[in-house]
């Protein structure tokens, strides 16, 4: 059941962020909009009453509950960013707002965005080793804890991980160039900043300029 419900809270999520902006920037319900988004932290409350309750009830703490708390941590941590992100792209996609800042390729800016990448799952993983804590003083000497201890020294590893690839940008900066698009940039870019298909005419100019060339 736990993880039936993670994966209706992710679900969850995303139909609301989609109504959201939806109400937002369609049918242009700014206070309906702002309504359904602060809704999004419900899944997250249900979803720690609903392992709460579980192991209230005698269940054995195992990786189930142990995801949970990690989900929950991440979706605390990440959700806000996220929300942002999508609708900046949406008011620059469907609004005609601003273009958003993508992810830079090298330099200063470079490091500097790692660096707050690096926090947001550092944030993210403390607060999910945290409820992971609660759960472990929760159950108490009742049970067993080895899972959920388990999923601590996996969300550690994720903030080394983070951390090293941060300090690898730091001290490897690169060079400044052409910000790089991620997979939202593509999505939701709007079709006049989309590169133009190549034809099969296309293709045969290059090598019309070298047949031009050589006579």
């Amino acid at each position: 059941m736990i993880v039936t419900l993670i994966i209706a809270c992710e679900v969850g999520f995303w139909v609301l962020l989609a109504t959201g902006l939806a109400l937002r920037y369609v049918a242009h319900m700014r206070r309906a909009s702002v309504a359904v988004l602060l809704c999004e932290p419900l899944l997250e409350v249900v979803l720690l009453l609903v392992t709460a309750v579980d192991l209230k009830h005698g269940a054995q703490p195992d990786w189930k509950h142990g995801l949970a708390a990690v989900y929950i941590g991440f979706s605390a941590g990440m959700g806000h960013y996220l929300v942002t992100r999508a609708d900046a792209w949406v008011a620059y996609r469907f609004a005609g707002g601003p273009r958003p800042s993508r992810t830079p390729r090298g330099g200063v800016a470079r490091t500097v965005y790692e660096w707050r990448t690096a926090g947001r799952f550092t944030v993210s993983a403390l607060l999910a080793i945290a409820l992971l804590q609660a759960a472990i003083w929760y159950v108490g000497g009742d049970g067993s804890t080895e899972s959920l201890r388990m999923w601590q020294g996996r969300m550690l590893i994720v903030i080394g991980i983070n951390v090293v690839i941060a300090l690898s940008y730091t001290l490897f900066p690169g060079k400044d160039g052409e910000p790089r698009p991620s997979l939202l940039d593509r999505f939701l870019k709007p079709p006049s900043d989309r590169p133009r298909e190549r034809t099969a005419e296309d293709r045969t100019l290059p090598r019309r300029w070298r047949e031009d060339r050589t006579r």
